[in-house]
């Protein structure tokens, strides 16, 4: 698991016990149960009498709660009270529901809107109806930015300088795998600059095809990102393209009117806006 920003050993304000504290709370994900030290150490890539201490500590303080029977541990009240606090501050999920239960009775697929977790996005507000996608997401599930439509969204919808950053440490999280990436990433740009949405079909899971559409706001958070996905049987090309995904940007973009807005673009933002058409994404310094 790596960590993005400057390196700890150049930054004086960086916790480097903080963030490895963290990391182990980070390793539960949903549906997973109990966690031992050892599984823990393979997630988070740290060793594992280090993990022992840290688990330690996390159970004194009230975020781990033991099982000794099988030696592991699940997550306790207090840690699960961080997530329900920060979805409760998340105006957009609240405001969004009734708009995404609207696309998803009209399409017959899952909405879901996400935000961005190191090099996954991370759901936090989700319709569906059950019969929608044979992979099960809900709130608190993840999926990767560089192969998802929900995560070439976010990343097109970045200032160029944070894009690139993000795209280097996708490449060097991917290593050989980075290049059929990439192409994905760079298609999307050339969607979003010809239709304001992207495609992922087949691309991350082979039976599901989604568009995804960002969200940006003038608060200062964000950007966030919506998807509508359903099996690719259901969701054909020409549906994506034709269908699903204008009525998808017509959702956000009424969800960003609701919420205030998107923040106003400067002049030097339209001179560097995407132009269909060629590899959009190499304008993003660290693509190659």
């Amino acid at each position: 698991m790596k960590r993005p920003g400057k390196k700890v050993a150049t930054d004086r304000s960086f916790v480097v016990a903080l963030s490895r504290g963290l990391d182990v709370l980070r390793a539960f994900h949903p549906n997973d149960g109990l966690l031992g030290n050892q599984e823990i150490a393979a997630r988070t890539n740290l060793p594992k009498p280090t993990i022992s201490r840290l688990t330690y500590t996390l159970t004194k303080l009230g975020y781990l709660t033991p099982v000794p029977r099988f030696e592991k541990y699940q997550l306790a009240p207090s840690a699960m009270m961080l997530g329900y606090a920060a979805l409760a501050n998340l105006g957009v999920r609240h405001l969004s529901e009734p708009y995404r239960e609207e696309v998803m009775r009209e399409t017959g697929g899952a909405v879901a809107v996400g935000g961005r977790d190191r090099h996954s996005m991370i759901y936090f507000g989700q319709s569906r109806n059950g019969l929608t996608l044979g992979v099960q997401l809900d709130v608190g599930s993840r999926i990767p930015i560089a192969t998802t439509a929900m995560g070439r969204a976010y990343i097109w919808a970045l200032p160029p300088d944070d894009r690139a950053s993000l795209l280097r440490e996708l490449r060097d999280h991917y290593g050989s795998r980075w290049s059929r990436m990439r192409d994905g990433i760079e298609r999307a740009g050339e969607t979003v600059a010809r239709y304001g949405f992207t495609i992922s079909a087949g691309e991350w899971q082979n039976d599901v095809a989604a568009v995804g559409v960002a969200l940006k706001l003038n608060d200062g958070t964000g950007p966030y990102a919506f998807n509508c996905g359903a099996p690719a049987f259901r969701f054909t090309e020409d549906r994506l393209l034709n269908d699903i995904g204008p009525r998808l940007v017509a959702m956000v973009r009424n969800i960003e009117a609701a919420l205030g807005g998107a923040a106003p673009q400067s002049k030097k933002d339209e001179s560097k806006k995407l132009k269909p058409g060629g590899k959009v994404a190499r304008l993003a310094e660290g693509i190659r």
